[in-house]
């Protein structure tokens, strides 16, 4: 099965993301709003298992923290994304590096890894354009609490659901 682990922002922020979302995303029905920390991989109840022992013990000394977004921001030439971005990606990166590790290590990847939730994936470049260069003007400022980390899985279905949830105790 496949299995992941992300974070899900505020239902305020969820509510943001989902306004874009609804339109520019065909995952929207599959997944909430969310920053991932380790993508979709492969993996058997034993993985599953034991991913889920090392978050119970890794996050135990994990503070919980805030998140602010402030832009839109792109992926574009790389790929046609549009996400809203972190004014500071300093506490994501943190927590991505401290959950990577032992049976969560990541494979290598031809990208570093740059926290984001998506708003619209999948465009055609004059879509993304045209969408991206109407968001850049707005505002942006939103914040959300990060205090808890969920291991999920995919269903048969694709949709992604919450296999368990670990609470930042640092």
């Amino acid at each position: 099965m496949y299995c992941g682990i992300a974070i899900f922002p505020s239902k305020e922020i969820q509510d943001a993301a989902n306004s874009f979302r609804k339109r520019y995303d065909p995952h929207y029905n599959l997944i909430q709003p969310h920053l991932t920390i380790k993508e979709k991989e492969q993996w058997n109840e034993d993985q599953l298992a034991a991913a889920a022992a090392h978050l119970e013990q890794i996050t135990k000394s994990i503070q919980p923290f805030e998140i602010h977004f402030n832009r839109f921001s792109s992926f574009y030439p790389v790929n046609n994304v549009i996400y809203l971005a972190l004014s500071d990606t300093t506490e994501m990166i943190k927590l991505h590096n401290t959950i990577c590790t032992d049976v969560c290590r990541e494979s290598e990847k031809p990208y570093a890894y740059n926290p984001h939730l998506t708003i619209g994936q999948e465009l055609g470049a004059d879509e993304l354009h045209d969408v991206l260069s109407s968001l850049k003007n707005r505002k942006v400022n939103l914040t959300s609490k990060v205090d808890r980390v969920h291991l999920l899985f995919q269903t048969d279905n694709e949709a992604w659901t919450v296999h368990q949830t670990f609470l930042l105790r640092g």
